[in-house]
């Protein structure tokens, strides 16, 4: 157990207890789970200089990825503040680095996605003007312009669009996996309060049992729209998966610890892993209740200046940016 806990409290302040030995423990077992429940950090699970084990190829990938959602996005959410686009948007602001970290080493899945993911269609190699004009509801969109934000589907690239019910797509994916005599690599996605489903609970059990080839990734935002963890279960997505006797990681959104284990985990599927994301807009639509608790996106520049490649970044982060514009240019004419 490590000697250093770190509890998220209601103001969001990190408050660090140094454990002296012998007093974890005298904990309680309940009110250690408690604690649990509720530690959640933008260094959950860090491995210190990480990056530095990925190429620079890989690492200016990651990026470039991370960048091309970030900035797509931020033109999504323009285009909804102009009302351009009529129905709700579940935007990915925020939490790009989990796609772009997937799309790297869990190669090639069918996806089984939720309602928030147009990170996840432009990660895997959806066709950008094919999502923004699902988004403007036209009959060139990925889904013919039927699906909208949060039933994004394409077959081209293996992605199943959303039926819009809290957690169904993860049954699916178990039902596809069981009914397919091949071995293709699954990629389940949910959020945290889809785990609390009694069929999405079902459902990862009977994974576990048949040893389906699917990897489960909850996006843990902390939040059932606004309701935080602490105050709907005491138990952890990791305490529910090893339960089944499935392998489960609990981390941060660091894009290298992502891929660090992503490529371990698909070595033994069915296999788990909760990663803290944090949602920078509203659950829906393109409103913002103040300055977010990380911004992955600025942490990741950061290290890869660390490492030398501060130019290289900048310069994917500039053209990125241009080719997301472009992209948008014809309708904020």
């Amino acid at each position: 157990m490590a000697s250093t806990l770190r509890v998220y409290n209601k103001h969001k302040t990190y408050h660090r207890f140094v454990s002296r030995a012998g007093f974890v423990k005298k904990l309680d077992n309940r009110i250690f789970r408690c604690i649990m429940c509720v530690m959640r950090s933008q260094d959950f699970g860090q491995i210190s200089r990480l990056s530095e084990s990925f190429s620079e190829d890989e690492n200016l990938e990651v990026f470039r990825r991370i960048c091309f959602i970030r900035y797509f996005e931020l033109k999504v959410k323009e285009a909804s503040d102009k009302k351009l686009i009529k129905a709700p948007i579940y935007l990915s602001v925020g939490q790009e680095s989990v796609a772009a970290a997937l799309s790297m080493v869990y190669q090639q899945p069918k996806i089984f996605g939720q309602h928030r993911c147009h990170d996840v269609y432009l990660a895997y190699g959806g066709d950008p003007v094919a999502l923004r004009d699902e988004l403007l509801h036209r009959p060139t969109g990925c889904a013919g312009g039927m699906g909208g934000s949060a039933s994004i589907h394409s077959p081209k690239i293996g992605m199943v669009g959303h039926d819009g019910l809290l957690g169904t797509q993860v049954p699916i994916a178990v039902g596809y996996a069981l009914g397919k005599d091949s071995k293709e690599k699954i990629l389940s996605i949910m959020g945290d309060a889809a785990l609390e489903e009694d069929y999405v609970m079902a459902a990862t059990a009977f994974a576990a049992f048949k040893k389906a080839p699917i990897l489960f990734i909850c996006l843990d935002n902390n939040l059932s729209v606004l309701t935080e963890v602490k105050v709907r279960r005491h138990w952890t997505a990791t305490d529910l998966a090893k339960a089944f006797k499935m392998s489960a990681v609990e981390i941060t959104d660091d894009p290298w610890l992502i891929m660090r284990h992503t490529a371990e985990l698909q070595q033994n599927l069915p296999a788990l892993l909760n990663i803290h994301v944090v949602r920078h807009l509203w659950h829906n639509g393109t409103g913002c209740d103040g300055p977010p608790e990380w911004d992955r996106f600025q942490m990741v520049k950061e290290e890869l200046a660390r490492i030398g490649l501060k130019e290289k970044s900048e310069n994917i982060e500039k053209k990125t940016e241009e080719e997301v514009a472009l992209i948008w240019q014809p309708e904020f004419k």
